[in-house]
């Protein structure tokens, strides 16, 4: 009998034990709006196995990908209340609480990845991630979703004239919805994880994206004209709650910083990959790539966005990007 009870008494420690255990570990719930055979998984893949490597499992990381907790405006908004952890997002809807962050979306801002990259690591992308921090939110580091391009049901679109009337989805972004005004189309804000839907249904004739979300949302199903307008360069961020990041000690604070650089590259080395295999998947799949834009006549066109901007936020940031070096 006392043997019997021995046993129990090992059993009941060790299940303790197990349950401490368990209740150590941390799960870090990760969101994004892409899907999960995107640049921002591929990003979320890379902070999970460093996170979880450094912690010796001490933090799980749980992704939720395909705008399983909302699209990018609800997931921010999740951040600031602290019912998700951490995302991925593009800028585009950040300028909703974040007006300085517009100035990254400008049309034709950045010629090349390499410009983009210098910009955002430097000294004006550290000022905007401080004040994107001041709203309830510790931004981490910048990502990457790429050069946007238009995809169309109905043509190419090369020229302004091409633009007249063109039902285009956008973002929720001021900036992008007044470039495409100044272009003569017309604009109209979808959320990402309807977007698919509203292609499909005719509710819109195009969108505007990089290459890796063309390809990783399959728009090809629904969309046979790509025109490769590289009309905004869109940066990415990776984001954490502040009743997170608040919460961690500071060994834990350098373990999130790794995984947020290892994510960072990760995403910025699948976007230079899609560059090239994505455009080559796309002709596979039937898709009329169009290469011959009128680039110089769409920046005419779009001078009234940079002088709206400028009235309303002034030429300070925008000022710094021009004279940064890069």
């Amino acid at each position: 009998m006392r043997k019997k009870t021995l046993i129990a008494n090992i059993l009941f420690c060790l299940s303790l034990g197990g349950a401490a255990q368990v209740q150590a570990e941390r799960v870090v719930n990760f969101a994004h709006s892409l899907s999960d055979e995107s640049h921002f998984s591929v990003g979320v893949d890379a902070f999970k196995t460093t996170l979880e490597n450094l912690s010796n499992g001490e933090f799980k990381v749980t992704e939720y990908s395909a705008g399983a907790l909302g699209g990018e405006r609800t997931l921010i908004e999740g951040l600031q209340i602290g019912t998700v952890d951490a995302i991925l997002t593009s800028t585009g809807p950040l300028g909703n609480f974040v007006p300085q962050t517009y100035v990254f979306d400008l049309p034709f801002l950045f010629e090349d990845y390499k410009e983009a990259r210098c910009v955002l690591d430097g000294k004006v992308g550290d000022d905007v991630l401080d004040m994107i921090s001041q709203h309830g939110i510790k931004a981490m580091a910048w990502s990457e979703s790429g050069f946007r391009n238009i995809t169309n049901s109905v043509k190419p679109l090369i020229t302004p004239e091409d633009f007249s009337g063109a039902k285009i989805r956008t973002m929720e972004n001021e900036i992008h919805m007044d470039t495409f005004r100044a272009l003569g189309a017309n604009p109209t804000p979808v959320a990402f994880p309807e977007l698919f839907t509203a292609l499909q249904q005719g509710t819109v004739d195009g969108q505007e994206n990089p290459i890796s979300v063309i390809v990783s949302s399959r728009f090809s199903e629904v969309q046979k004209n790509l025109s490769l307008t590289k009309h905004v360069y869109t940066a990415g961020v990776l984001m954490l709650s502040n009743s997170l990041y608040a919460s961690l000690s500071d060994e834990e604070k350098s373990w999130f910083e790794q995984a947020t650089k290892a994510s960072i590259t990760a995403t910025r080395d699948q976007i230079s990959l899609m560059e090239v295999d994505g455009l080559a998947l796309l002709k596979e799949q039937g898709v009329k790539i169009e290469d011959s834009i009128d680039r110089a006549a769409l920046k005419e066109k779009v001078k009234v966005v940079y002088d709206d901007f400028s009235e309303e936020y002034g030429l300070d940031l925008l000022t710094q990007i021009r004279n940064s070096g890069c």
